[in-house]
């Protein structure tokens, strides 16, 4: 897929979701305060992070689709992977912050403060944040797998948190309404519930995004792979000296390889192309790839 079509295919599943996310930010707002809901207040609080990390999204594509230039000898694709770390920072604070609210509203009940029962608006409004949520997580991971964009399928997932937080909020506003006023404190329950599994899936969006930007290699078994093809190659001997990490959606690989000491430099030149034609063939056309080019040299017998 060529990058200006990839481009349109993320644009068109943001857009969606940045007009559902506003939609439901506006009804969750007025449904939590109309509805005496804690639970909904910081569900909309969720939501208004979706709308924003939407517009993260849409700066950032823009910016890691640009071509290489003089400054980004690699190009943008790292754009991608920040955007990605930052909707998982912005998901922890959000988890946080519905955490820390929700704890004192119960901290508050303890020590005979009341809490007032939520209403079926509340509760209505999280039954369709639950079924627009699931219905835009999985369009917008399918989006994200077709053009291979790890930003997106995090996007997905922060879908597919704010589905969680609607169930785990219709669960504490209708137990709330059906065993009456008593039972009220299972609204900021709810909510407390809700932010650990934001918090979870914020840690999973953040720690391949950090393990990119801190230059973590690519995993052992596609390290393996890569030593396979380059040593696969006619008049290649001992790879070694493999270097890998990931630029955006795009690997990078640096390889040192051993050729007969007698080659000339275009066949030596030959030989890189085909093992810089196979690994392209095999991880995509965007793959950076540098080959050190040594002779080989047989071991000497020291006792001669």
């Amino acid at each position: 897929m060529d990058n200006s079509k990839r481009q349109k295919q993320i644009y068109k599943a943001t857009l969606t979701g940045s007009f559902a996310n506003a939609f439901l930010v506006v009804l969750k707002y007025i449904a939590g305060f109309m509805g005496n809901s804690t639970a909904m207040v910081a569900d909309a609080t969720h939501s208004l992070s979706d709308f924003a990390t939407d517009i993260v999204v849409i700066l950032f594509i823009r910016l890691s689709g640009r071509p290489k230039d003089s400054d980004h000898a690699y190009g943008h694709g790292k754009f991608e992977t920040l955007a990605t770390a930052i909707i998982g920072f912005v998901l922890i604070l959000v988890g946080a912050g519905i955490f820390w609210e929700s704890a004192n509203k119960i901290y508050d009940y303890s020590n005979g403060i009341p809490i007032k029962q939520p209403e079926m608006l509340a509760l209505y409004a999280a039954l369709i944040s639950i079924a627009v949520k699931e219905l835009l997580f999985w369009y917008t991971r399918s989006i994200g797998k077709t053009v291979k964009s790890d930003l997106v399928i995090a996007n997905a997932w922060h879908h597919r948190s704010d589905a969680l937080s609607s169930i785990g909020t219709a669960i504490g506003i209708g137990g709330a309404i059906i065993f009456g006023e008593k039972w009220a404190i299972l609204d900021p329950i709810a909510a407390i519930i809700v932010s650990f599994f934001i918090l979870k899936v914020a840690i999973k969006l953040m720690t391949p995004s950090m393990n990119d930007l801190l230059e973590k290699s690519l995993p052992a078994d596609i390290r393996d792979q890569i030593l396979k093809t380059v040593a696969e190659t006619p008049g290649v001997s001992d790879p070694h000296n493999l270097r890998t990490r990931r630029i955006g959606t795009d690997f990078a690989i640096e390889v040192h390889v051993r050729v007969e000491p007698m080659m000339t430099v275009q066949e030596a030149h030959y030989i890189n192309t085909e093992i810089e034609n196979k690994l392209r063939r095999k991880y995509g056309s965007g793959t950076h790839i540098a080959i050190h080019t040594e002779p080989f040299k047989p071991e000497i017998d020291m006792n001669l």
